[in-house]
């Protein structure tokens, strides 16, 4: 073969290559989701007193006369959205929203006092019987679906169906991954700005370093640790950055709540009795119709997590969604979540 009908031939295998690339990323592009329903006001919001500290915010949103559901907020501490009415039907469901103690709305904001995972169980079934309901689907992302599922195994005589997504059970390894050794080695960049704010001395327990400084005295360092612990969140909570997202972890009065409140139930292991209590303690739930949805590139909460559930769950209707990191908005997590939301209507 001549010199030239060799650099013919490479250059074809390279245009074809070229082609090939191209066309792989045209079809690459990001799914689009199901539509959310539209923006609702709520027929009845209110202040729910529940310990000398504490008063909680809570709204009713969609048919009064509908089938109950109850929204659990991440975090903790991350409080409840307009936008987290709209996964349900209004012309279906009664729609309760209920930001958790020291969260959003909920008064006194960040305070970790009386604070703890069964003072929240406590909290939901208060508002449950304030509102006269018999028994309701619950609704939890992230944090919401480790409070659902804790929820659930106390009172599972109350849960009509559960709905989860991104789960969290709290154990020592899934804390460690995100807040010391693991999250780190998929994003560096981001985890360098999270360490920052800690001497190198401290940072063999970051979550301990970041606890002293988010409950001490000075005002400055809380709002500087609590802005870096809510971005390094923020950053890696969905498989493309989101700019809006980043844009929470600078506000002073969400970033503390987020972070004070995130650290304060992590540092004591949610205040559950054992390190996989809830995985422990599936078996009182198996009989609930359950739906558990994961994205596949989930950083915050590794879906480890949840296959781990769904081997000691298998009864419930198990969904990785291959395209997706943790948030809900994400497209092809969005999209089950509503599709879960219809498929219990008829409870």
């Amino acid at each position: 073969m001549s010199k030239i009908s060799a650099c013919r031939c490479h250059i074809s295998v390279h245009n074809s290559i070229w082609v090939g690339i191209q066309t792989m990323s045209a079809s690459m592009q990001i799914p689009t989701p199901r539509a959310m329903f539209p923006d609702i006001e709520p027929y009845e919001t209110g202040m729910l007193k529940v310990s000398d500290i504490h008063t909680v915010y809570y709204e009713q949103c969609g048919n009064p006369d509908g089938k109950p559901v109850i929204f659990l907020h991440g975090g903790p501490g991350s409080g409840f959205t307009q936008r987290d009415r709209t996964f349900f039907d209004p012309s279906v469901y009664r729609i309760v929203l209920m930001d958790q103690r020291g969260a959003g709305k909920s008064t006194p904001p960040a305070e970790i006092r009386e604070n703890t995972t069964w003072l929240l169980v406590s909290d939901i079934e208060t508002l449950r019987q304030k509102l006269g309901i018999e028994r309701w689907m619950v609704f939890g992302g992230s944090w919401g679906s480790t409070l659902a599922l804790v929820y659930a195994i106390k009172h599972a005589e109350r849960v009509k169906a559960l709905i989860l997504r991104g789960i969290f059970t709290v154990r020592r390894k899934e804390v460690i991954w995100l807040y010391q050794d693991g999250g780190t080695y998929i994003f560096p960049d981001e985890f360098e700005g999270f360490m920052k704010p800690i001497p190198e001395v401290e940072r063999f327990d970051l979550m301990g370093a970041y606890y002293r400084r988010l409950t001490g005295y000075d005002k400055d360092k809380q709002v500087a640790a609590a802005k870096a612990w809510s971005r390094w969140e923020m950053a890696i909570s969905r498989l493309y950055l989101d700019q809006d997202n980043l844009s929470r972890a600078e506000a002073d009065n969400w970033a503390l709540q987020f972070a004070r409140l995130e650290c304060h139930y992590f540092v004591h292991g949610a205040f559950l009795e054992k390190d996989d209590w809830i995985l422990a303690n599936v078996d009182k739930i198996r009989h609930i119709p359950t739906t558990i949805i994961h994205g596949r590139y989930d950083i915050i909460c590794p879906v480890v997590t949840a296959w781990d559930l769904h081997k000691v769950f298998p009864e419930a209707d198990f969904h990785i969604v291959p395209d997706a990191g943790h948030s809900n908005r994400e497209p092809g997590i969005q999209t089950q979540l509503l599709n879960a939301c219809d498929k219990y209507k008829d409870l």
